[in-house]
């Protein structure tokens, strides 16, 4: 039951995220820091009242494996937000990190030293080969879209490219997280909620380095164009506005997240995010028209491809019909 509401919870937050996300970042492409610092200030602030009681309450793991965890996933946030000052569509950057089943899969077997059958080795195989044809054709787009001199082409796609290196980065951190999140929790129990507080709580410090972008946004959101709430019938600026929506369903999105990893492995919940990204793919293409190839729905296709094929959908509907038990033998 816990995972199916952890699911349900992924997708509704994640999706409806991702519209927000979009809204923000196609006025003001710059604005990743300010949103990953509204999102972990939130998180953080309904986990100081409702998990650890006002500070009352002593952490379940030792505060020295949430200092580990949580370097990285302020990593894995702040880098993924600001690759999009890169040249790096919406649509790529979601296919682009959804090739987190790769870098799971493959940490899972250099560091845990997991086996795997030959139909997943196969799924991770069509998956890269799907990411890699969106990249290639949006590299190309990069080149076609800044035209002008050569100088001035080849600096867009090393642009480009630089983001592409980030979200590479930010691709195998999140992977590593993932790994020590299930090996802690192994160890010491599930705790989801808390881990979900100080992953949050103990990077704010570090948003200092970044407080003249968070300050310079704030500012460019305030002189946003004022929409009216119907509820209480105040008018505020309209970034502020899609702010807190992103913050909220960012909140509903993690927290669903963060269940899962005590419901089930590392790279179960890697495939639950990869299909959500695959869903927020399509809001994104088809709701704010964002440019999108033939080529990128073919690599888009291949990706799915390979994400169905590591659920083993297939035998999994042969399996109640002929009376088989699932086979637990591979993850």
């Amino acid at each position: 039951m816990n995972t199916v509401f952890a699911v349900t919870l992924v997708f509704v937050g994640c999706c409806s995220n991702v519209v927000f996300l979009e809204l923000l970042v196609r006025d003001f492409p710059g604005c990743g820091n300010i949103v990953t610092f509204a999102q972990f200030a939130f998180i953080a602030f309904e986990g100081f009242i409702f998990e650890v009681n006002f500070g009352r309450k002593k952490p379940a793991i030792p505060l020295s494996n949430y200092v580990i965890m949580v370097t990285m996933f302020f990593t894995v946030s702040v880098i993924n937000n600001f690759a999009l000052n890169f040249n790096i569509a919406m649509p790529l950057h979601m296919i682009f990190r959804s090739g987190s089943l790769i870098a799971n899969m493959i940490l899972g077997i250099i560091i845990l030293k997991k086996r795997y059958s030959v139909s997943k080795y196969l799924s991770i195989v069509l998956v890269s080969v799907g990411i890699f044809i969106c990249t290639v054709m949006s590299a190309k787009q990069v080149s076609a879209e800044r035209g002008g001199t050569e100088e001035e082409g080849m600096y867009a796609f090393l642009h480009w490219l630089l983001g592409i290196t980030m979200l590479t980065f930010a691709l195998l951190m999140s992977a590593r997280m993932g790994i020590f999140q299930e090996t802690l929790y192994k160890k010491y129990g599930k705790h989801s909620k808390e881990a979900l507080f100080y992953n949050h709580c103990l990077p704010l410090p570090g948003f200092v380095l970044l407080s003249t972008s968070i300050y310079n946004h704030a500012v460019l959101f305030s002189q946003s164009s004022p929409v009216e709430i119907p509820i209480i019938g105040q008018s505020v600026p309209v970034m502020w506005l899609y702010l807190l929506m992103n913050v909220i369903t960012q909140y509903v999105c993690i927290r669903g997240v963060f269940i899962l990893t005590t419901e089930c492995t590392s790279l179960t919940v890697t495939l639950v995010v990869t299909l959500r990204k695959f869903l927020s793919l399509i809001i994104s293409i088809l709701y704010f028209r964002n440019p999108f190839t033939a080529w990128h729905w073919v690599g888009t296709a291949v990706v799915f491809l390979g994400t169905l094929l590591y659920t083993e959908v297939w035998s999994g509907i042969h399996t109640p019909v002929k009376g088989e038990k699932p086979d637990k033998k591979t993850e």
